[in-house]
């Protein structure tokens, strides 16, 4: 295959980190990346090179374009954290050759090569061969999402306990999970901003959906609290929401943080709690995980998550494809939709 010198992408406009916060909402494209043609990288001894065919688009990417992110941006390069595409060039080593022209989902990780672009660079390591009956929209979202999952499920059957609190119950991320816990009989309580979501997230097996915009949201949560008895609270807001709902919750309670949705100051209301209810707050990076464990532990995770797709257990809810040629014209306001996922597609 002969492979083009030049490529189109998404290229990041500054570097580093923010001076200043921004928030978490993609008010508009322009300010954090712009649009342009630069050189097809070339993969290293343990990547690959890929065609993208889809990439997708995570809170996490927008923290990152905004500068907001655990992890510096490097001006004149590619965002987009991860994608499904097709390998078309390795590097030497055995690792990365055995991936020779397959599909794979995969991760761009610190490579600073992203997949908003039509060619991307990633570690062989990062990639995950796709069985054949994966969409791509599924395959283009295996990563971030299903994994954080299913490892944060793996977290609450830990503990003990059946019933669980997530926050951003609507996000996808949040809806995988919910599955994974109605098939294993466990409650999740699900916290979300609008009434719309609730039945949804009820019929997807939610135990309780409470809206944290209604009137009497403390006094409910309360009740459930007390009924359900729920130690894990897995956060991707954090904010005044979360600081309510770790209030609540009783002896024992675990705060684990995986985002930041909502900018506004996080306060912890009763400090005492951490000292006489033996309460902790916690944090939780996919990467860290990935780090950490064992390559059986990986492997195990990214075989279930793409076994689920696979059988119709888990389904990417997709808000839009968008053509890399219309993603600064329509990117923030498609992710501006609730409930679903936006793709890049070079």
């Amino acid at each position: 295959m002969t492979l083009p010198t030049t490529m189109r992408a998404l290229l990041l406009k500054n570097d580093g980190y923010a001076r200043s916060h921004s928030g978490t909402v993609l008010e508009a494209m322009d300010p954090y990346v712009e649009a342009g043609e630069i050189d097809v990288p070339e993969p290293g001894p343990r990547q690959v090179l890929l065609k993208v065919k889809l990439a997708s688009i995570n809170p996490s990417d927008v923290m990152f374009v905004k500068g907001l992110y655990g992890q510096p941006r490097k001006l004149g390069q590619p965002a987009g954290f991860e994608g499904v595409g097709e390998v078309v060039a390795t590097g030497d080593d055995p690792s990365a050759k055995a991936l020779a022209g397959q599909r794979v989902a995969f991760a761009t990780g610190l490579t600073n090569w992203g997949s908003w672009a039509e060619y991307a660079v990633a570690e062989a390591a990062a990639c995950i061969p796709l069985m054949p009956a994966l969409r791509d929209e599924d395959a283009a979202a295996m990563i971030v999402n299903p994994l954080t999952a299913l490892a944060m499920f793996g977290i609450v059957k830990d503990e003990g306990e059946k019933a669980f609190i997530v926050t951003a119950g609507a996000s996808q991320l949040c809806k995988l999970m919910i599955a994974v816990a109605k098939d294993e009989g466990y409650r999740p309580i699900a916290i979300v901003r609008r009434d719309d979501q609730i039945a949804l997230l009820k019929e997807q097996g939610a135990a309780h959906v409470l809206n944290a915009t209604a009137s009497g949201f403390a006094r409910e949560l309360a009740a459930v609290c007390q009924e359900e008895k729920p130690r894990i609270l897995l956060d991707a807001v954090s904010g005044p929401v979360a600081s309510t709902v770790f209030h609540v919750m009783g002896k024992g309670a675990r705060w684990i943080v995986y985002g930041r949705l909502d900018a506004t100051d996080t306060v912890i209301k009763e400090p005492g709690q951490l000292i006489f209810m033996d309460k902790k707050i916690e944090g939780f990076w996919l990467t860290q995980w990935m780090r950490s464990g064992t390559p059986e532990r990986r492997m195990a995770a990214v075989m279930e998550a793409q076994q689920r797709f696979a059988d119709g257990r888990w389904k990417t809810d997709v808000t839009a494809v968008v053509p890399l040629g219309d993603a600064m014209e329509r990117v923030a306001d498609e992710l501006a939709k609730p409930n679903g996922k936006v793709f890049i597609a070079p």
